[in-house]
Parts: structure tokens; C-alpha cells; sequence
């Protein structure tokens, strides 16, 4: 391949009729997720969000390479979903892909669609429920939740680029190998997605330290003080 593939998709990397099903796409998933996240707002959760956007813009503004002719970045969508739910989180992710699309040219206008389906839909929901199934795991205590968090990043990102690769099926350039945008895309998310667990652990991990009671997840667990105690100690 001689072009740069990122989770971040360009213009023209997909013909006409899939940009505008993929925006007809994140058009309705943001605005269910608007709708659902109401329920989830109060005096937590609102003001983490805003930290949670500005901590996602931040990491996602910071590309990398991986591979020659490839870069990523880190996505953010399960370090958002597992501090403030899923579709507060989600909100947040696609607010961040709009601003760097239309401020920092960082994605294309008509690929924003596909951008916001994989990252700020799939991915999301993808680490939130990894998350939830684990949960149990979590609520033991602070290293539950930090393996836990590692575990739905990774499978956030990769799940993430698996939405790049199904778009670039229904609608990429017939002059690159499917099998080769595949491979290398997987391969190199599956890199990103171990920098991001780590990240999202780190983070996780140590709001959780200081505020248990702001980690999204263990809302409703038995134990959530038991957290604070064991980081004291």
C-alpha cells in the first residue's frame, strides 16, 4: 500500500453512496445516544464528561506511526464509557471527531460518518460491554477494574477498525487488496489498542484511587469505597 490508512478516514477514501449511508448511520446512533444519555447527566457525571472530552481530544490529537505508510491514534471510547456510560460517552467521542474535522482538518468532512460510526458508536459500545460483562471483576477492586479497563480499550480499538474495514468493503477503492487493507489494519490496531488499554488502565485506575464514586461502571456495586481504602493503604 502506498497510501496512509488511520482509524481517522479521509475524504474520498469511500465512494459517494457510502459516506452518505455512513452519516445517515451516525446521524440516528448520536442521536439515540443523545436522547438515552439524558438519563445518565447529573452532578457526576456532567462535569466528567467535560473532562473526559478534553482528555480524548487531547490523546486523539497525538498521531502516530506504527508501520510504514500507516498511522493510528488512540480512540478514547471505552475510557469514556466506563467513567461516564456508554452513551454519554459516545457523545463525548463525537463531539471530539467534529471539532478536529472542522478545526484541525484531522478527518475528512465526508468521511465523518464513517469516523464517528466506528469511533464513537462501535468502539464505544464495543469497550462498554466488554466492561459490563466483566464488571464483577471490577467491583473486587482497584486491580480488577484496571485489567478490566485494559481489556475493553484493547477490544474497543480493534472491534473500532473492524467498522473501518467492513465501510472500506461495502465502498473503499477497488484498487487496493480487501485482504491486504484487512491485515494491515487489524494488525496495527491491535498494536494501538495495547497502548490504549494501558492508557485507559492508568486513567481508570487512578480516578478510581481518588473518587470511586465518579467511575461510571461501578454504579450499583456493593463495594464502592473498598476501592479508596485500598489505594490508601
Amino acid at each position: 500500500m502506498t497510501t496512509s490508512v488511520a482509524m481517522h478516514m479521509s475524504d474520498g477514501l469511500l465512494n459517494s453512496p457510502t459516506t452518505l449511508l455512513f452519516i445517515g448511520v451516525a446521524v440516528v446512533g448520536v442521536g439515540f445516544a443523545a436522547v438515552r444519555a439524558r438519563a445518565d447527566l447529573d452532578d457526576r457525571t456532567a462535569p466528567m464528561a467535560g473532562l473526559v472530552a478534553a482528555f480524548v481530544f487531547a490523546t486523539q490529537m497525538l498521531n502516530f506511526p506504527v508501520l510504514a505508510g500507516v498511522s493510528g491514534h488512540l480512540l478514547g471510547g471505552a475510557l469514556a464509557a466506563i467513567l461516564v456510560g456508554p452513551w454519554v460517552g459516545a457523545l463525548c467521542v463525537s463531539i471530539v471527531l467534529v471539532v478536529q474535522a472542522l478545526v484541525f482538518s484531522d478527518g475528512g468532512l465526508s468521511a465523518i460518518g464513517a469516523n464517528i460510526t466506528n469511533m464513537a458508536l462501535i468502539g464505544t459500545a464495543a469497550g462498554f460491554l466488554v466492561a459490563l460483562g466483566l464488571k464483577r471483576f471490577a467491583a473486587r477492586g482497584r486491580a480488577g477494574l484496571v485489567a478490566v479497563a485494559f481489556v475493553a480499550a484493547l477490544v474497543n480499538t480493534v472491534v473500532a477498525s473492524l467498522g473501518f474495514v467492513l465501510e472500506f468493503a461495502i465502498g473503499g477503492d477497488a484498487a487496493f487488496d480487501l485482504g491486504t487493507v484487512a491485515a494491515t489494519i487489524l494488525g496495527v490496531h491491535v498494536l494501538i489498542g495495547i497502548g490504549e488499554g494501558v492508557i485507559t488502565a492508568l486513567t481508570v485506575g487512578a480516578v478510581a484511587a481518588v473518587r470511586p464514586d465518579l467511575v461510571y461502571l461501578l454504579r450499583g456495586t456493593q463495594k464502592p469505597l473498598e476501592l479508596r481504602g485500598k489505594a490508601a493503604a
